[in-house]
């Protein structure tokens, strides 16, 4: 099986990948250390135990990131902490990003992905297994029964990737690896950390006790997380992690504009229907191409992008629109902060990641639907701070961006300055030093070459 690694690009000095592990004389020359008499030929074996500890220090670690394509924001989060990995630390960490029960495991986990993607298209059968696998008692049946049958696989999935730090960006990617490491006996010399990808509304499958660091979006999932039974010692809030290119984006609205060949003059708007083109966006569409079109003047007050995602029907529906105002119609989409950045506002869905990004590029956001159970407290998340408001009427939606293009610039100024207020754009810089930290705060047992792991065992 092929691993996907990441190209350094940051040097921040010379690394050794020597993978050969100590020899046995240097772990009997370490069990020797309280003696207080040492012959010449033990201080010889410590000095080499020594030294192959440094030699293990000075390697690459290895980061598994644990993720699913159980929506699109678990990708983008792992995405993101891989590449923020990469521009901080170059060639001192080898990134995987790995979906394990996929390529490891056998049904339902091997098919978790296109079960979603059926109960969210019938959003009141996700809406039932949300709340009704809270319990504690419920969930945790259910991940053992999981964990007595395809622990092993997950086991040799594991250990294929070496991990010095194991992160998982999904909720059910907590219990069945922590057992793993217990079994291994591998809790002091690998990091396990979670990364939450939800803003507001959380599974009770995101918090795991034994977890190093529970890396929290906002607040009120900190707080949850305690209810939970983490320590404080265990919670950081830092944000949700984004893409480093929506952060540290050094063009202006104006050279974003001339490069994607837009209007430089008319106030522009971001429709989106996610990854899958979902949602009310044809009629949303249409309703924005009346209501940003002067009809006593003849002349657009406005301009609209239409991202559709791999819709490829309404892609070609929308194309064919006879538009009065202009329209770019766009299939699915890498540079997602271009498009932002080059808007004044934006239409979506109460998807984590895209709230995040819009709240970076100081868009106010018009909120026209959302996913029952994770996605329900990010509306008010949004609303409640200002950055943005919530209708399900196209009708609504349309006259909102209207008013906000035209009588009610102040307004739309101020909801801006909210969102920026409420960005955290460097959350995945700060996630990534936090764990570097923690690597750093390990100590020797942690230096050990992962072949003799086993040994070593008992005592760790």
């Amino acid at each position: 099986m092929a691993a996907m690694s990441v190209s350094p690009t940051k040097n921040k000095g010379s690394k050794s990948t020597a993978d050969k592990g100590p020899s046995r004389s240097g772990f009997k020359a370490s069990k020797s250390r309280g003696s207080r008499e040492f012959e010449e030929d033990d201080i010889q074996e410590e000095g080499e135990c020594m030294e192959l500890v440094q030699i293990g220090a000075e390697r690459t670690k290895n980061v598994l990131i644990l993720m699913s394509d159980t929506g699109g924001g678990h990708r983008a989060s792992a995405e993101a902490i891989r590449d923020a990995f990469q521009i901080e630390f170059g060639d001192e960490y080898k990134i995987f990003v790995k979906d394990v029960w996929k390529e490891y495991t056998g049904w339902p986990l091997n098919n978790m992905d296109k079960s979603y993607k059926f109960m969210v298209k019938h959003v009141q059968l996700w809406n039932v297994a949300f709340h009704s696998t809270q319990p504690r008692w419920i969930h945790s049946v259910y991940l053992a029964a999981i964990a007595a049958y395809y622990a092993k696989e997950v086991e040799a999935g594991l250990m294929d990737f070496k991990p010095d730090i194991i992160i998982s960006v999904h909720p059910l990617m907590q219990h069945i690896p922590l057992w793993v490491l217990k079994w291994q006996g591998l809790q002091k010399k690998v990091i396990f950390v979670t990364v939450i990808t939800d803003l507001s509304t959380c599974h009770p499958t995101w918090f795991h006790p034994e977890v190093n660091r529970c890396y929290c979006p906002s607040q009120e999932v900190a707080k949850k997380a305690a209810a939970e039974g983490l320590k404080e010692s265990q919670i950081q809030v830092f944000g949700l992690p984004i893409r480093p290119s929506f952060a540290r984006s050094s063009f202006s609205k104006d050279e974003l504009r001339q490069e994607l060949e837009m209007d430089p003059e008319l106030p522009a708007v971001l429709l989106m229907g996610g990854g899958e083109g979902m949602g009310p966006v044809k009629k949303t569409a249409l309703r924005l191409g009346e209501s940003l079109f002067n009809k006593e003047q003849e002349k657009p007050i406005g301009q609209m992008i239409i991202i559709c995602g791999r819709n490829k029907t309404l892609v070609s529906t929308l194309e064919s629109e006879p538009w009065k105002i202009p329209v770019k119609v766009r299939g699915f989409e890498t540079q997602m902060e271009k498009w932002m950045g080059s808007c004044d506002c934006i239409i979506t869905k109460a998807g984590p990641g895209t709230i995040s990004e819009a709240l970076i590029k100081g868009l106010p956001i018009i909120l026209n639907d959302y996913i029952p159970g994770q996605e329900k407290g990010n509306v008010p998340y949004v609303v409640e701070n200002g950055a943005g408001v919530f209708t399900r009427s196209s009708r609504e939606t349309a006259r909102i961006v209207a008013e906000w293009f035209s009588t009610k610039k102040d307004e739309l100024k101020k909801m801006s300055e909210n969102a920026l207020k409420l960005a955290q754009p460097e959350a995945v810089f700060n996630i990534v030093k936090d764990m570097h930290e923690l690597a750093a705060q390990r100590g020797p047992m942690a230096n050990i070459p992962y072949e003799l792991t086993s040994s070593f065992s008992s005592l760790i």
